[in-house]
């Protein structure tokens, strides 16, 4: 009996070493595009010698930065799910959102938008990117939230150069202290694990919050590339916990389970081509819709992925990906968490 024990502990603790060396070498990768990208949009920022951004005499600069903006923001929802639980610090000055910051900041608002201190991140400079081009029931959302400010493109020289050494200089520090601190030792797998049921649980809410203009990458209106990157991100990594899991009794069976998850919400997302999600009708209610707007594109994506991370619907990617983390004795998600 002692044998057998000694044997089930030192193959859970190579599993467990493997599977942190593991998530370390895939993420860092993800870390250096971040990187990358956040340097060439600080490289990239327009700065006119005396005035600010036009939107038709600097389109190109413009949309030379927005495409800088979105490698990093792929990059970033990769790996979001086993990071932030780790770095919830970071995570926040990288990709909270402007209600959020505005809570934080006790309805005072951000006074500067441009000078990377108060509201940071993806987030902000997305604000800032898409000033002429965010949707109307985005804008009736934040106009009611203590301390908004209209977005707005720099509107001087000083507010230019501002956006590249402060809200861009920001990007890259934190993107840079992120993959400086990434290290095996720092690895919490429960965390990490606990993180990507989470971020899978969350994909119902990225998509419920279109219908009142608080998802996430609301200005460039690229949600649903955000939770295929989500989706794509989630499945590398738990690939890295797979040998673990069906090591177990009974493990087989909970990954296929959850193979069949992912590749359920892939089909899903798969069905909804390009970056927005669609246009949620006009009557729309989360708590109780219509069949008429159940019947539209935006109902169908909200049902579909609605059943594929229901964590108490037995099959479902975010319950079996539970049970997978009961099996090898990690911490289970918990929705009120």
């Amino acid at each position: 009996l002692s044998g057998c024990s000694s044997n089930h502990d030192s193959s859970g603790a190579s599993f467990q070493s493997s599977v942190e060396q593991g998530v370390h070498d895939t993420l860092l990768d993800d870390m250096g595009d971040l990187i990358q990208a956040a340097t060439k949009l600080q490289a990239d920022a327009l700065l006119p010698p005396d005035r600010g951004w036009d939107a038709t005499l600097d389109a190109d600069a413009i949309t030379q930065m927005k495409a800088d903006w979105a490698i990093g923001r792929t990059s970033y929802e990769k790996m979001e799910g086993a990071v932030a639980p780790i770095f919830p610090d970071l995570d926040t000055s990288l990709d909270a959102r402007y209600d959020d910051f505005l809570s934080s900041l006790g309805g005072n608002g951000d006074p500067d938008p441009f000078d990377g201190m108060g509201i940071t991140g993806m987030h902000a400079i997305e604000r800032i990117l898409y000033a002429d081009s965010i949707p109307e029931r985005v804008v009736d959302f934040e106009d009611k939230l203590p301390g908004y400010q209209p977005a707005a493109f720099p509107g001087t020289s000083d507010q230019a150069s501002e956006f590249q050494s402060g809200l861009c200089g920001k990007f890259v520090s934190d993107a840079t202290k992120l993959q400086n601190e990434w290290a095996p030792s720092h690895i919490d797998l429960g965390s990490a694990f606990r993180g990507l049921v989470s971020l899978m649980n969350e994909q119902h809410e990225k998509v419920s919050k279109a219908s009142t203009g608080e998802e996430e990458s609301r200005y460039s209106q690229r949600t649903m590339d955000d939770i295929r990157d989500n989706l794509s991100g989630t499945k590398i990594v738990y690939e890295l916990f797979q040998p673990w899991i069906v090591s177990k009794t009974g493990g087989a069976d909970i990954d296929s389970q959850i193979e069949a998850g992912f590749a359920s919400l892939a089909q899903t997302y798969a069905m909804f081509p390009g970056d927005t999600i669609p246009e949620p009708p006009a009557t729309w209610s989360s708590f109780n819709p219509t069949p008429d707007d159940l019947a539209t594109p935006f109902g169908q994506l909200f049902t579909a992925v609605e059943a594929s991370v229901d964590p108490n619907a037995p099959g479902s990617v975010v319950y079996e990906m539970n049970a997978a983390a009961a099996l090898i004795g990690l911490p289970q998600f918990s929705a009120t968490q």
